[in-house]
């Protein structure tokens, strides 16, 4: 017998509710009109309170509504970069957010053994529709246009943007934004490190974009664009393991002065979003995040900001 998914319970919801809702028109035929007031003389609630999701109760591990009972199911992209995961391999738990991923599952009563990873596109995990998974963990920063397509937790990890040059490069020694507007730049596709080009560097020569890091860095060390856009852990990794002769320029602020913010994605709506996001800010809570941050991106120094 099929382990039972959360599209089966969902049509059993519906059908239950196909059923009450003509039993509750019965009812209203023959009831009282109720007041605004209820008995206990104060106001009728008039909308929900905090979402059920987040409270204790709905939060255990049997109530959870996974993608398939039993396991949960975490995502990322095919490959998975260091320094966030080690070997292309999330499920060993080594690196960043295979670590992170890890953490959350064990918050939501979880073992090792009953999590399941599936790859998924970093573009189309952040698109519309349903997901075959139960959150995503991959770099994801949050934004107000994600918003309206995905959900997402609360922040497990604060973030800047970076440019990677090579040595040789005419913007290596660089010293402020200005100086990078007649580069050729590059990103990966749909990600903050190209918005970070096209909304505050704002080059005079169209970025270029690439499906992915890997193509991004190979483009960078044949010397068809000058500086390569990544986040900073991203770019200490590069420049220390990576590239040859390749040097990190410099920081890039976001327009608003604030640091971008990772989240885990799950799908709109999800009931999920609630009991994850506890479980990131118990994390956050209780110092493990630094502990893994240490950990893992220990080598992440700092880098001169360009302004």
């Amino acid at each position: 017998m099929r382990p039972r998914t959360r599209s089966d319970r969902r049509i059993a919801t519906l059908t239950a509710l196909v059923a009450l809702t003509g039993l509750a028109t019965a009812l209203t035929a023959c009831a009282p009109e109720k007041s605004s007031i209820d008995s206990g003389g104060e106001p009728a609630a008039t909308s929900p309170g905090p979402s059920a999701s987040a409270t204790g109760a709905t939060c255990a591990k049997d109530s959870l509504d996974l993608h398939t009972a039993g396991t949960l199911t975490i995502a990322t992209d095919q490959p998975a970069y260091e320094p966030w995961f080690a070997d292309d391999d999330p499920s060993s738990g080594k690196g960043f957010e295979s670590a992170v991923a890890y953490a959350v599952a064990k918050k939501l009563g979880f073992s090792a053994a009953e999590v399941t990873w599936t790859r998924v596109r970093f573009n189309n995990a952040i698109q519309p529709g349903p997901k075959d998974f139960d959150f995503d963990i991959n770099e994801f920063t949050i934004t107000d246009e994600r918003r309206e397509a995905v959900d997402f937790s609360s922040s497990y990890y604060d973030a800047t943007q970076a440019v990677v040059a090579l040595k040789s490069s005419k913007i290596a020694n660089a010293t402020s934004v200005a100086d990078l507007q007649d580069a050729q730049l590059g990103a990966q596709v749909n990600t903050t490190s190209y918005n970070v080009i096209t909304d505050v560097v704002r080059p005079t020569r169209q970025p270029r974009v690439y499906p992915n890091n890997d193509n991004a860095r190979q483009s960078l060390a044949n010397g068809a664009i000058d500086g390569l856009v990544v986040d900073l852990p991203t770019a200490f990794y590069m420049t220390g393991a990576q590239l040859e002769n390749a040097t990190i320029v410099g920081q890039i602020e976001q327009r608003s002065g604030t640091p971008e913010q990772f989240g885990l994605v799950l799908d709109k709506g999800s009931p999920l979003t609630g009991c994850v996001t506890r479980a990131v800010d118990a994390l956050r809570a209780d110092g493990t995040l630094d502990k893994l941050a240490d950990t893992w991106l220990a080598d992440v120094a700092d880098a001169p900001v360009l302004r």
